[in-house]
């Protein structure tokens, strides 16, 4: 008799200990932090702040947000000329009681789609977080660059009515650059997430 094996369960992502995510927490010095930049990086330098959030908008304290993105001239770090020295490209933060979180970064420009043609400047998002069985990937935009949001090949391919949940509204606060981008988890405001 042939016994057929189905498909295990499923069970959340982790366990993990925060301590050795989110160092900085406890304490720790950590491998990677909310900063991309340095005070000389070239570019834009701006704020990415927002918070992460359940179904019932309540926020989600435990949550881990890690970002890719490209320099302002387009280039990632990883580029074959071997990119900036200044520009890590990759960052992590963990969110705070009020499921806050905060990077510190550069405007990216825009990068070469999968046809060649350039997408509009966004950031990739990987979030994980406590009860989750997958991670969640996202992109953001942003909302002062309407012109290559319209072209872009990723953002099109999102229903019109649900685009909103992934550009981040600019704000000034004195003189700093204030990007705002919440995530949602579920319910009406759900941000749109990617299947890899």
């Amino acid at each position: 008799m042939t016994r057929r094996l189905g498909q295990t369960p499923s069970q959340t992502v982790g366990p993990y200990f925060a301590y050795a995510l989110t160092p900085e927490s406890y304490g720790y010095r950590g491998i990677a932090t909310n900063r991309l930049v340095r005070p000389e990086t070239p570019g834009e330098h701006i704020v990415l702040e927002g918070r992460v959030l359940d179904g019932a908008g309540q926020p989600v304290e435990d949550a881990l947000v890690e970002i890719w993105q490209a320099d302002a001239r387009g280039r990632y770090a990883d580029a074959p000329d071997g990119g900036q020295a200044d520009f890590l490209g990759f960052a992590r933060c963990g969110t705070d009681g009020e499921g806050r979180f905060r990077f510190e970064t550069v405007k990216p420009g825009p990068v070469p789609g999968p046809d060649g043609r350039p997408m509009a400047p966004h950031i990739a998002v990987c979030l994980t977080a406590r009860g989750l069985l997958n991670h969640l990937f996202t992109r953001i935009y942003f909302d002062d660059e309407a012109e290559a949001n319209a072209a872009d090949p990723i953002l099109q391919k999102v229903p019109e009515d649900r685009r909103h949940t992934l550009i981040a509204r600019r704000e000034a606060r004195g003189e700093a650059v204030i990007y705002r981008f919440d995530i949602h988890l579920q319910g009406q405001a759900e941000t749109v997430f990617f299947e890899v």
